[in-house]
């Protein structure tokens, strides 16, 4: 009686672990689920993707919402995708959001740009409810007139997706660039900062006007100007910079000529110094010479004193002419 038991309970055992493994690899309630919504699908498939480590739920429940949805997809098509690595559910919402919006979007351009990283339903709802972008994103756009003065400009541009150009198109920072790039041009170009506060929008038509959505994912349809304040007087402020520079550079030149004068100066008194020790040395030598004359007999003492006399007079001639000069400064 044990070993009967025991052989049913191992019968059960076996039984039920075949219900399970049935069940998981034929999931019956899945596949009614698609008969009931008239979605073809075979459980031959349905083992398939069990195999294959795939969601059949997933698979079966995305299949299901296109086909209501009236789009031409098969189940193979969505394997392939999600064996790709892309998001099944996320590319069919945004094939039927598309549909719904009359934006002609393929099954292959849809797969195309979930694999490209971009999500693909942002592009789709973008496209029908275009969003703005503030340029900068941060704090404004700085630009100098042809008068000097400073503005500092906000724009705020309204995009829509490009489907076609979404894969390999330039993102939203590309956009802001080019826009701050325009901005900038077209302020540099005004002759007067008061044209550009006077009329803004001329500034949104030369930048609307130059193409900038060129390449990219989006399709500009209107640059805002939000708001223009006056900055700085840059002009002033360089030429006071520049007349600054330039008085430090005569101020440097004129230096560096006094400089040269000391120096020419101090080489001229050197000289004139060195010319008077010169002739210092050379009378101190006259007592010697007039000794050696003595000795020689070249010098009697008459001659002697008739040089002292001679002497005398024109020291005495020097001391009334020192004397009349000093008069004459008096009088």
């Amino acid at each position: 009686m044990d070993l009967s038991s025991g052989i049913l309970m191992i019968i059960l055992f076996f039984i039920l672990l075949f219900l399970i493994l049935f069940f998981y690899f034929i999931p019956i309630g899945l596949w009614i689920t698609a008969l009931a919504a008239r979605v073809r699908i075979g459980l031959g498939s349905l083992v398939g993707m069990r195999l294959r480590k795939i969601p059949p739920s997933l698979i079966v429940n995305a299949l299901i919402n296109a086909i209501k949805a009236g789009l031409d997809i098969s189940s193979s098509m969505l394997e392939t995708h999600f064996m790709a690595g892309g998001n099944v559910v996320r590319v069919v919402n945004a094939l039927i959001a598309a549909d719904k919006a009359n934006i002609p979007l393929t099954f292959q351009q849809a797969t195309a740009i979930d694999l490209a990283g971009r999500q693909v339903l942002d592009a789709v709802q973008t496209s029908v409810n275009p969003k703005v972008i503030d340029c900068p994103k941060t704090g404004s756009i700085s630009a100098v007139a042809k008068d000097g003065i400073q503005l500092q400009a906000k724009a705020r541009v309204t995009v829509r997706t490009n489907i076609e150009r979404l894969v390999g198109g330039a993102t939203e920072d590309t956009i802001i660039a080019r826009v701050g790039e325009g901005i900038v041009s077209a302020i540099g170009s005004a002759h007067s900062y008061k044209e550009v506060l006077e009329n803004p929008d001329k500034i949104s038509k030369a930048v609307l006007n130059r193409g900038l959505d060129s390449g990219t994912a989006f399709e500009i349809l209107s640059i805002d100007i939000a708001d223009v304040d006056v900055g700085k007087n840059v002009g002033a402020e360089l030429q006071t910079d520049q007349a600054d520079a330039d008085l430090k550079v005569a101020q440097a030149k004129a230096e560096t000529r006094r400089a040269m004068a000391v120096a020419q100066e101090q080489e001229m008194t050197a000289r004139a110094q060195e010319m008077r020790a010169k002739v210092i040395e050379a009378e101190a030598e006259i007592p010697m010479a007039i000794a050696q004359a003595f000795r020689e007999g070249k010098l009697g003492v008459f001659d002697f004193y008739n040089l002292k006399n001679i002497q005398a007079d024109t020291d005495m001639r020097q001391s009334i002419s020192g004397e009349g000069k000093e008069e004459k400064s008096k009088k």
